[in-house]
C-alpha cells in the first residue's frame, strides 16, 4: 500500500487526459449556440421541425448514452485498454456526421427532406460522440494516483474543455459571425424599402432582396467550413489522448468484463442517494445555462438589437469561463466543493436578470458576459469533480457491485445531453407557437418577449430548483476525508 500510495499522476498524462476532452466541447457548444439560429434562419426549416430535431435527438441519446456505457462496461480488455478504443475507433465516424450535420444539401427543400438529413446526422452524431465521451469520461477513475490527483487532473480538463469551447465557439463564431452580421445589415435595407416603398427605387428593393439571398448562400458554406476545421481538432486531440495516456487499475475496480445484467447495474446505480442528488441537481443546473445559451444568439438578433455582436459576446464569455478555472479550483480545495458550486451558481442568477431588462446597451452586455463566464465555469467543474466522490462512496458502500463506473458516467453524460435536448426543444416549441417566422428579418411582439422569458425567469426558476438539490448532496469533505482512509486501506 504505502509504494502504491506513493506513486503520482505525471503531469504530462493529466494534460494529455484532458486534451482528449476538447472535442466534445467544441461540438456541442457550436450545436448549442449555433444550431437553432442554422436550422431556423440558414436552412429556414419551420420552427416546429426543428423543436422535434433538437428533442428527438436528445431522446434518442436517452437510448444511446446508457446503451454505451452498458456495452463499454461489457468489452474486455485489449492490449490498448478498454475504455481507450472505444474512444478512437468512434473519432472517424463522429467526425464525418459532424460536418455532414452542418451541410445543407441543397438550396430548397422540402420539410420532410430537410427535416430527414438534419434528423437523421443529428441521431448519427450523438450516437458516435456517446461513443467517444462515456469511454472518455470513466477514463478519470484509471489514471491512477489519489483523490487530489483526480481532482487536479478534472481540473486539467476542465481547463481545457472551456478552453475548447472557446476555441470551437472562436472558430464558428468568427467564420460564421460575419455573414450573420452581413445578413442583419440586408435586412435593414429590406426593412427600410418595405416601410418606404412608395418613395425608392424597384431595384434598390431588389438589390436587398438579392443579397439577403446570396448572403445566404455564403453563410451555408461558412458553416461547412467551421465544420471541417473543428473535425480537424477533433481528430488531433483524439491522437493526443491515444498516444499520451494509459489506463490504470483504480482501488476496488478489475476493468474487467461486467457481469452484472444491465437493468441490475442501472438498479444499483439509481438506489445511491448521493448520485441521484448529484445528477438531478447538475440537471436542472445544466438546463438553466443550457436554456439561456440556446438562445442567447436568438436574443441578441431580435430582443437585444445586438446581433451583429453576438458572437464577439460569445468570446468574451468563454475566454472569462477559462480564466476563472483555476479561481473555482483554489476555492473548492480551500472551501469544500458544496460551498463552492453555490458560490458560482449564486453569480448567475442577477446576471440573466440584468441581461433580460437592459436593450442595446453593449458594455453592459461585455460585463455581464463576464459575469456568465464565470459561473459558467464553476457548472463545467463542480460537478465534474463532484461525481468520482459519489463513485468512491458507491464502492465503498457496495464492494461486490464492481465495473460500474461506466454506467455511472454514462448516466451523468446524458443527463447533460438531455438537459440541452429539453432546453433547445421547449425553447423552439414556444418560439414556433409564439409566431416565429424563419428567415425573417422582424419578429411580432409576441415572440420577443417569449425569448425575454426564455432567456432569463425560465433558467432562473430551474437554476433554482437545481441548487436546493445541491443543498441536499450529503458528501461533504468531511466524507470525503473517510472515503480517501477506507480506498487506502483497500489497496
Amino acid at each position: 500500500p504505502s509504494s502504491q500510495k506513493a506513486v503520482k499522476m505525471p503531469l504530462c498524462r493529466k494534460v494529455c487526459y484532458a486534451v482528449g476532452g476538447a472535442p466534445y466541447q467544441m461540438t456541442s457548444n457550436a450545436i448549442g449556440f449555433f444550431m437553432q439560429i442554422f436550422l431556423l434562419d440558414v436552412v429556414q426549416m419551420e420552427a416546429f421541425y426543428v423543436s422535434l430535431i433538437l428533442f428527438l435527438g436528445r431522446a434518442w441519446d436517452a437510448i444511446t448514452d446508457p446503451l454505451v456505457g452498458y456495452l463499454v462496461s461489457r468489452s474486455g480488455k485489449t492490449r490498448f485498454g478498454k475504455l481507450i478504443p472505444w474512444a478512437v475507433f468512434s473519432m472517424p465516424f463522429g467526425v464525418l456526421s459532424y460536418i455532414l450535420l452542418w451541410y445543407t444539401p441543397q438550396d430548397t427543400m422540402s420539410a420532410g427532406f430537410s427535416f430527414t438529413w438534419y434528423f437523421t446526422m443529428y441521431c448519427l452524431f450523438q450516437t458516435f460522440m456517446s461513443c467517444y465521451h462515456v469511454p472518455y469520461s470513466s477514463l478519470n477513475m484509471f489514471l491512477g494516483g489519489d483523490q487530489r490527483d483526480r481532482d487536479s487532473a478534472t481540473a486539467y480538463r476542465m481547463g481545457v474543455e472551456v478552453f475548447g469551447t472557446l476555441a470551437g465557439s472562436a472558430i464558428q463564431g468568427q467564420i460564421v459571425g460575419v455573414y450573420h452580421a452581413r445578413k442583419a445589415q440586408a435586412c435593414n435595407v429590406h426593412n427600410t424599402t418595405d416601410l418606404s416603398i412608395a418613395d425608392l427605387d424597384a431595384t434598390m428593393y431588389q438589390n436587398a432582396t438579392s443579397s439577403i439571398s446570396d448572403t445566404l448562400h455564403n453563410t451555408r458554406m461558412a458553416y461547412v467550413i467551421a465544420a471541417v476545421i473543428i473535425g480537424g481538432f477533433y481528430f488531433l486531440c483524439c491522437m493526443v489522448m491515444f498516444l499520451g495516456v494509459k489506463e490504470q487499475l483504480a482501488p476496488l475496480s478489475t476493468l474487467d468484463k461486467l457481469q452484472m445484467p444491465y437493468l441490475s447495474g442501472v438498479k444499483c446505480i439509481v438506489k445511491h442517494t448521493p448520485y441521484i442528488r448529484l445528477v438531478f441537481g447538475f440537471l436542472f443546473a445544466s438546463l438553466a445555462f443550457q436554456m439561456a445559451q440556446g438562445n442567447f444568439a436568438l436574443f441578441c438578433t431580435h430582443a437585444a438589437g445586438l446581433g451583429a455582436y453576438f458572437q464577439h459576446l460569445v468570446l468574451i464569455l468563454l475566454v472569462a469561463a477559462t480564466l476563472s478555472i483555476p479561481v473555482w479550483q483554489i476555492l473548492l480545495v480551500k472551501v469544500g466543493k458544496k460551498t463552492t458550486i453555490f458560490m458560482g451558481l449564486s453569480i448567475y442568477i442577477p446576471t440573466l436578470a440584468i441581461i433580460a431588462c437592459v436593450r442595446s446597451n453593449l458594455p453592459v452586455y461585455v460585463l455581464m458576459s463576464i459575469s456568465a463566464g464565470s459561473s459558467l465555469a464553476a457548472l463545467y467543474l463542480l460537478p465534474w469533480s463532484m461525481l468520482p466522490d459519489v463513485v468512491d462512496d458507491f464502492k465503498v458502500k457496495n464492494p461486490t457491485c464492481k465495473d460500474l463506473e461506466p454506467l455511472f458516467y454514462s448516466c451523468y453524460v446524458f443527463f447533460n445531453k438531455f438537459g440541452g435536448g429539453m432546453s433547445l426543444g421547449i425553447s423552439t416549441l414556444a418560439l414556433h407557437f409564439a409566431g416565429y417566422q424563419p428567415g425573417a428579418c422582424k419578429h411580432n411582439a409576441a415572440v420577443i418577449t417569449t425569448l425575454r422569458v426564455l432567456f432569463a425567469p425560465v433558467p432562473i426558476g430551474l437554476l433554482l430548483v437545481g441548487m436546493l438539490l445541491f443543498y441536499f448532496y450529503p458528501i461533504n469533505e468531511e466524507r470525503r476525508q473517510e472515503l480517501k482512509k477506507e480506498l487506502e486501506k483497500a489497496q
